[in-house]
């Protein structure tokens, strides 16, 4: 069966929850802003928490306007997910729906919080960290006024890689881009292998950033911001 890309849909979301899992389960980043160490009954990483905001999440993106959440699939089996923001999210003034959707992800998230009672072993602290680090990178980066197509998330199934579903789930954003000569965006906190798939795909290291814990411990991730310059379309 062939590979198809297509936008998520409700029936996705629990198999696309569950790619997202096993692919972040040893990710730099998502190893440093949570305890993965800890028991979840001591406040550590709790995976059905996590579950939850996930799916929070991608209800949010089927419904935003400025969300293209995307999966792959064969023959119905989900093999791949993508995560994307569209220039509108920096380029314009935000609509009123789109202000009560996302006020309508908070107010689920909280209540996440307030059923699983707390954040599933989400060190807050170092999130905020990143936060910041990640809004000073952002302003010293993003320069262009037609705004950024944003990358949060691409990922594949373990037994799916190495069949060009990245690149798919990559180009059907990607291309887009193109036609509207925008540029692209993305973090990573994986050098290898990520850095150098991403830069196949035409994206290149602008920035490191660096975030650093400030409880004492001096743990710290990087994490490698890169741009895509739009190619021409003939």
């Amino acid at each position: 069966m062939a590979i198809t890309i297509a936008p998520i849909t409700s029936a996705d979301i629990p198999a696309a929850i569950k790619c997202i899992q096993d692919a972040f389960d040893d990710d730099p980043y998502n190893n440093w802003v949570f305890a993965k160490k800890l028991d979840p009954k001591l406040g550590g990483f709790d995976k059905l928490r996590n579950y939850a905001s996930l799916r929070a999440k991608c209800e949010w993106g089927m419904r935003s306007s400025y969300a293209l959440f995307y999966v792959a699939k064969e023959d119905d089996k989900l093999l791949g997910i993508s995560m994307w923001t569209t220039p509108a999210a920096t380029a314009r003034p935000q609509t009123w729906t789109d202000w009560l959707n996302d006020y309508r992800l908070w107010v689920e998230q909280g209540v996440n919080v307030l059923w699983y009672r707390g954040w599933g072993g989400l060190k807050r602290d170092r999130y905020w960290i990143w936060k910041k680090e990640q809004e000073k990178c952002q302003q010293e980066v993003w320069t262009d006024e037609k705004g950024y197509y944003f990358v949060n998330i691409v990922t594949v199934a373990p037994e799916a890689q190495g069949k060009g579903i990245g690149r798919q789930l990559f180009e059907v954003v990607t291309e887009e881009a193109d036609r509207e000569e925008r540029r692209c965006y993305l973090e990573s906190s994986r050098w290898e292998p990520n850095v150098r798939i991403y830069e196949r795909l035409g994206f290149e290291v602008c920035k490191k950033m660096r975030c650093t814990a400030e409880d004492g411990s001096d743990e710290g991730v990087d994490l490698f911001c890169m741009m895509r310059e739009p190619r021409n379309v003939s």
